[in-house]
């Protein structure tokens, strides 16, 4: 099945497959535009010849027999042994006749924890994995405010080689350069909200400009932003931006060569990429310029955020909530 972070989705399938059987496309050029390898467009769009657009979902991969799978009984009792006994893979194994490996695996589907992160007198789990502290969110808005800025191509007059296909973009590269966007990015850690501009560079006067309206964005919306997270870019340590924050706001910087830390606005990124920048067909930069407030305005007032249960950026901030028109 597809996963959030699944190259092609089934909508992506179905506008791949139809470039190459109803637009013509050759195999390698499709692959190009989607970054998938030549074997990958070649199935879907024979799918998409045999069965049409209810091909492009996938098929289970489950067998529909399973002759070597454990009885119920078996996999009842490896739990029962974990859960009384607090015995590992090894030790139900060995008192079982299983092979360990087929234990930790039940164990695993079963969610058990690992022994060293149960109490041994109890068995309740009082560690977690590094995996289960990566996630992070502060519990007001303002707490935290991330901070950076996504360079991202411009498009020549008459629209780029992502939808006009690669012989575009090759005669687009004999013109002058189209350059570089600068769009600088400040996201509430606790509840989404953004405030984003496009610019024409990074240099820290820039960025210290940016900040400022930004920090009146927040306060318009009830917002007291109390600490910033930034990269270690040249902009933001400069003495101007330091100024800019003042003795009010804290300034905290991500560990070098380690986005994940700024996440919040990482993600935000990517959003942007896949729902604004190449969404749609634009045939200048200017017209995806102008498209961009208002698809921010979408994000912070209507669109449901996964992390936030569906809720809108708006819906977490009180002078927000209930005015999303």
């Amino acid at each position: 099945m597809s996963h959030a972070n699944a190259t092609l989705t089934p909508t992506g399938r179905l506008r791949m497959a139809k470039l190459v059987v109803d637009g013509g496309w050759p195999y390698a050029r499709v692959a190009e535009r989607f970054s998938v390898s030549i074997t990958t467009v070649r199935r879907w769009a024979e799918r998409y010849r045999r069965f049409g657009k209810a091909g492009m979902v996938e098929r289970s991969s489950r067998p529909h027999v399973c002759p070597n799978q454990l009885p119920q009984r078996t996999e009842r009792r490896i739990i029962k042994l974990r859960v009384i006994r607090r015995w590992g893979p090894a030790r139900i194994g060995y008192f079982l006749g299983l092979n360990p490996s087929t234990v930790h695996k039940v164990l695993v589907r079963y969610g058990c924890p690992r022994l060293k992160w149960t109490d041994p007198a109890t068995g309740v789990r009082i560690k977690t994995s590094r995996v289960d502290r990566r996630s992070y969110e502060h519990g007001t808005p303002g707490d935290l405010v991330h901070v950076d800025v996504k360079k991202l191509g411009r498009i020549p007059d008459g629209g780029g080689w992502r939808f006009r296909g690669p012989a575009a973009g090759k005669r687009n590269k004999q013109r002058t350069p189209a350059g570089y966007a600068f769009i600088h990015h400040a996201v509430d850690d606790h509840s989404r909200l953004a405030y984003s501009e496009i610019h024409v560079d990074e240099k820290q006067e820039t960025a210290a400009a940016f900040w400022q309206r930004a920090e009146e964005f927040f306060t318009s919306c009830g917002v007291t932003v109390k600490a910033v997270l930034t990269d270690n870019g040249n902009p933001y340590r400069s003495k101007l931006w330091k100024a800019t924050l003042g003795e009010h706001i804290k300034h905290r910087r991500t560990r070098p060569y380690r986005p994940q830390t700024n996440g919040k606005v990482e993600r935000f990124n990517r959003t942007l990429l896949e729902e604004w920048a190449y969404a749609n067909e634009y045939r200048s930069e200017t017209d995806r310029a102008t498209a961009y407030p208002d698809w921010l305005h979408h994000y912070n007032h209507h669109r449901g955020h996964t992390a936030l249960n569906g809720a809108s950026p708006a819906d977490r901030v009180p002078n927000l909530s209930g005015q999303n028109t």
